[in-house]
């Protein structure tokens, strides 16, 4: 379930202005005066895990940036079945096809305990020429994270993608990651749930990965890193 936390204009924006992260987000070129133009809300929203930011071919009223946790983007598939095309998480922008297109080309979904901030459309548009340079970087950043999908995380073995997810989930060389349930794991890798159950099962007993909380893992870099590497 949402919690709007923040209902009124003018302090949305004057979140946004004070944002911990802001370097990272979409607002990061706007001066103070550029937010005395916007007259919509900044609302921030807490998402629990599992629930839907906005659906596939929802109208696309608004963009989302991902303050903290992880978002999937899935497309859902004619025989029924679903892809995960892209993980999203911390300074990453979902629904950026509101700028361009009328409709979501994926839903996006929470997978942990998320926080964004939903900017309505017309914001965007008053403040396209201020906001071009860091679109183009959000763009581009949403093409490498589709690619870095596809190449790390659907070649290889299930031990090899486990591992890579593993070390994708985590900060450069951070000690712990948090992950997901079994089964959003097995649609992102294109394995079966159980396989993914296996193989983290397996990583346990090996020490590879060690659960210090649900989903909450400290983990073996140097190892994950070598069987990422098919040693």
């Amino acid at each position: 379930m949402r919690d709007t936390q923040i209902q009124a204009a003018w302090y949305g924006l004057d979140t946004c202005e004070k944002c911990a992260i802001r370097h990272l987000v979409l607002f990061a070129d706007l001066k103070r005066e550029d937010f005395s133009a916007v007259h919509l809300p900044i609302e921030d929203l807490w998402l629990a895990p599992g629930t839907e930011l906005y659906g596939q071919d929802q109208s696309a009223e608004a963009v989302f940036t991902i303050r903290e946790g992880l978002v999937k983007l899935e497309q859902y598939l004619p025989d029924g079945g679903r892809r995960i095309v892209s993980l999203l998480g911390q300074g990453d922008v979902a629904g950026l096809e509101a700028t361009l297109a009328p409709a979501h080309e994926h839903a996006a979904v929470a997978l942990v305990p998320t926080k964004v901030c939903r900017i309505p459309k017309p914001v965007i548009d008053r403040l396209s020429p201020k906001l071009h340079r860091q679109l183009m970087t959000k763009w581009h950043d949403m093409v490498l994270r589709s690619h870095q999908c596809a190449r790390e995380l659907s070649t290889g073995s299930a031990r090899q993608r486990v591992a890579r997810l593993i070390l994708l989930l985590g900060l450069p060389g951070a000690p712990t990651c948090r992950l997901f349930g079994r089964d959003d794991v097995g649609a992102l890798l294109g394995i079966t749930t159980e396989t993914a159950c296996r193989m983290i099962s397996d990583f346990k007993r090996r020490k590879l990965v060690e659960e210090i909380a649900p989903n909450q893992f400290r983990r073996d870099v140097a190892a994950l890193q070598a069987i990422a590497d098919g040693q």
